[in-house]
């Protein structure tokens, strides 16, 4: 049996922001850097970061590498972007 679906408006994206390639996908490129954290291991140290990516919410932000995003994207942390400057970013944006 079918059940009467609502729809929330405030989750619909806006098409003509996203660039859709012919095979129907986009590149995701990342905004900030919202936190850092090292992992210590009993013979290393694993730095990773917490990335706020274009057209995704706060709360989708994902953990990755930060050796992998330091080789790829060099301009996010080029500015000094600590978590403390991404929070106070993203809460006067609110």
């Amino acid at each position: 049996m079918l059940k009467k679906c609502i729809s929330d408006p405030s989750l619909i994206l806006p098409t003509e922001s996203v660039r859709i390639k012919d095979g129907l996908s986009y590149e995701e490129i990342p905004v900030q850097i919202l936190y850092r954290q090292v992992c210590r291991l009993r013979t290393k140290e694993v730095a990773s970061v917490k990335v706020l990516w274009r057209n995704q919410f706060v709360e989708e932000a994902t953990w990755e590498a930060e050796e992998d995003k330091k080789k790829r994207y060099p301009h996010l942390f080029e500015s000094g972007g600590n978590a403390d400057q991404g929070i106070n970013f993203l809460l006067s944006a609110l």
